[in-house]
């Protein structure tokens, strides 16, 4: 990379080399590069006048806008820690997260009641007049922008959910930006290069604390295209937004694609300027990929990745044409850049063909988990991330994911693991004993389901309420979708419980939206 700029300096650049097309679009706004560059440089000056520079950590806690990403890109000029918080916290997460090294929260008018009784001593900054809060535009843009970030800082923190019990912070490093193809144009290989032209309006949504979201956003300013921020019209964004907008490109979580494609069966929407859309978060059936290619052509694209190693394979529309076969039910090749390798128990290389855990090294892998070095020990090796997804390559190098060797359930693309649920159930006083497990959904990827042992001296308490109790502990995206009574756990030979055996036993309507499922995040 040489004298090369760091991050974000070479979008900064393409902005000044480009200030009179339109960067954003959201209604009948629209804010053109050299407005967005002017709105980063103001945003920066009153950043570094507030304290904050290298090795600074600032957290972001917005709605989706123009305004809000300018936010992120002023602090990462600065050379700051970048926190994006998520949408949904309970109370407790939502302090841990702001708590983590943090030196200054911005909000907007939105966010800022939310944010306030959780910022403790932080300096609260908002995007607009806001009581009590330091409005960062306000003032004069800023002088020109050079990168200041240093290569071995952490330059993004992002937090997992919190249904680990607490959220987990993934620290990715300057370095490693600079090295990622959503924000380095020389970065990228051919098949992700033809994927990002097709980003030319790309659909914005959910959260900018999200890195897949951020990704292709990425993609899509540096290559000179336009996000479009949807205004909700009462529809589906997925079909309706992209007929309405004029929609290019956009990633899509597995449920928003499949209920596009049943909208569509039965109320047909022009989805024609599309061009290329990205399916991730969870597995994806190979019958529905197949339909999806069929209703919408060769635009569909799959990728597989984590928050720890970005993304890790794609799956390209040339995959599926030339090999259906095999390609529907992969994740693609990995990206040049990464290598994959896939382990037995011991560490050992198991070759072609046979399953292991897969283990991953690339220029953008985490540096570890913020403050927990332990965990950080247990998944980083040797430069090698351990992903702990089980999985298989094949003879024309096609990644094949059979499961985890975590105990974990995919819901709208989130990572909800089963043993909080677990002690928060048994914790409720009419409970003996709970056990959670997953099962393919075709709304959420998976769904989490519960089975609870009443306590033996009291009748079995409403599930509404054990869903309620989960809600408050951990948060929506870890309400089990179904509660059943069971009066003993049946057990495998292992002599431990048995997921499978308790899985059977739910009823057929259990894929249904139960009442005390949480929406979906987008």
């Amino acid at each position: 990379m040489g004298d090369a700029p760091g991050f974000p300096g070479a979008f900064l650049e393409s902005l000044e080399n480009d200030p009179a097309s339109v960067a954003f679009e959201q209604g009948e706004r629209r804010v053109r590069r050299g407005e967005l560059l002017a709105m980063i440089r103001r945003i920066a000056a009153a950043m570094r006048e507030a304290g904050l520079g290298p090795g600074k950590g600032v957290a972001v806690r917005t709605e989706v806008t123009p305004e809000a990403f300018a936010a992120h890109m002023a602090a990462h000029a600065l050379g700051c820690r970048v926190v994006g918080v998520r949408p949904g916290y309970p109370a407790a997460h939502l302090a841990h997260v702001l708590g983590a090294g943090n030196d200054a929260v911005v909000v907007d008018r939105s966010t800022a009641a939310e944010v306030r009784g959780a910022a403790g001593p932080l300096e609260v900054l908002s995007l607009g007049p806001c009581p009590g809060a330091a409005d960062l535009l306000a003032g004069p843009a800023g002088p020109p922008l050079a990168a200041a970030g240093r290569p071995d800082d952490v330059a993004v923190l992002a937090f997992t959910s919190g249904s680990t019990g607490r959220p987990k912070g993934c620290a990715i490093t300057y370095r490693a930006l600079r090295a990622h193809w959503a924000w380095e144009p020389d970065m990228r290989p051919p098949v992700v290069e033809e994927m990002a032209r097709g980003f030319e309006r790309y659909l914005l949504f959910g959260t900018l604390a999200s890195l897949v979201v951020m990704e292709f956003l990425g993609a899509c300013l540096v290559g000179g295209g336009t996000a479009v921020i949807a205004e909700d019209d009462g529809r589906p964004a997925f079909p309706y937004a992209i007929e309405r907008y004029g929609i290019t490109g956009s990633i899509a979580t597995v449920p928003k694609l499949c209920r596009m494609l049943d909208l569509l069966r039965d109320a047909p929407a022009d989805v024609g300027s599309l061009r290329a859309l990205m399916v991730s978060g969870s597995p994806l059936a190979p019958h529905r990929l197949a339909e999806a290619v069929e209703r919408l052509g060769p635009v569909v694209y799959q990728g597989y990745g984590q928050t720890e190693a970005g993304s890790i394979s794609m799956l390209t529309p040339a995959d599926i044409a030339g090999r259906p076969e095999r390609a529907l039910t992969s994740v693609g090749r990995p990206h040049p850049a990464v290598e994959v390798a896939v382990r037995d128990a011991e560490g050992r290389d198991v070759g072609t063909g046979r399953e292991g855990e897969i283990h991953v090294r690339s220029p953008y892998l985490m540096s570890g988990y913020w403050d927990d070095p332990d965990e950080t020990r247990d998944v980083l090796r040797d430069g090698w991330l351990r992903t702990r997804d089980l999985g298989r390559t094949d003879e024309d190098g096609f990644l094949h994911l059979s499961g985890r060797t975590r105990d974990a359930v995919m819901v709208n693309a989130m990572v909800v693991y089963a043993g909080p649920i677990e002690r928060a159930l048994a914790a409720h006083p009419g409970v003996d004993e709970a056990y959670v497990a997953g099962a393919p959904d075709e709304r959420t990827g998976e769904a989490v389901h519960a089975f609870v042992v009443p306590a033996r001296a009291q009748a079995a308490p409403d599930p509404d309420a054990l869903r309620e109790w989960v809600r408050a502990e951990l948060g929506d995206g870890s309400v089990p979708r179904t509660v059943t009574f069971v009066p003993e756990v049946p057990v495998a030979p292992s002599g431990k419980p048995d997921k499978r055996a308790l899985l059977a036993l739910l009823a057929p309507h259990a894929g249904a939206r139960g009442p005390g499922q949480g929406p979906e995040p987008f």
